[in-house]
């Protein structure tokens, strides 16, 4: 059964929509982590939300751009902090070298180039890329997943 909305209905249900969407996700992340005993959230997450919810057509809202944006921005951020130290430098070094490589990936998402920054400044361990960096951002695609199938909308685009 399709509920017909007049037009400032249907804008209204648009602008809540994505919200609802950001809600679901940080709530799923942040009750599966509790009860598994896992950190599943950073703060990109917010930013990669707005992305997945708001602009789901895009290719930056994509689970490849999404996961692989997030592991690979980790992965430099603490394969720098591991290695020559949290520093100006090598804290500017490892937000360059997260763009570069996710251009070169095709996993560019803009909020995982926070991810190097929080690795730095929180002095991570490389269990940081697993909880919360991939573990969460698979929770926050499979919640999109699940989320725009409920709301009729086709998400993902593409996988890879």
């Amino acid at each position: 059964m399709e509920i017909k909305l007049n037009p400032f209905w249907k804008q209204v249900l648009a602008l809540l929509l994505p919200g609802a969407g950001g809600f679901l996700a940080i709530y799923v992340c942040m009750t599966v982590g509790h009860a598994a005993g896992l950190p599943l959230l950073m703060a990109p997450f917010g930013a990669s939300c707005v992305i997945a919810f708001a602009l789901p057509d895009s290719p930056l809202a994509q689970p490849r751009s999404i996961i692989g944006g997030h592991a690979l921005s980790t992965a430099i951020g603490l394969l720098l902090l591991h290695t020559v130290g949290s520093g100006v430098w090598s804290a500017a070094l490892s937000v360059g070298l997260a763009i570069v490589g996710m251009q070169l990936t095709r996993t560019l998402h803009p909020p995982a180039g926070a991810d190097p920054l929080v690795v730095m400044l929180g002095g991570a361990g490389w269990s940081f890329l697993w909880t919360p960096a991939l573990l969460g951002s698979i929770v926050i695609v499979a919640s999109a997943c699940v989320f725009h199938r409920l709301c009729r909308r086709a998400y993902p685009q593409r996988w890879l």
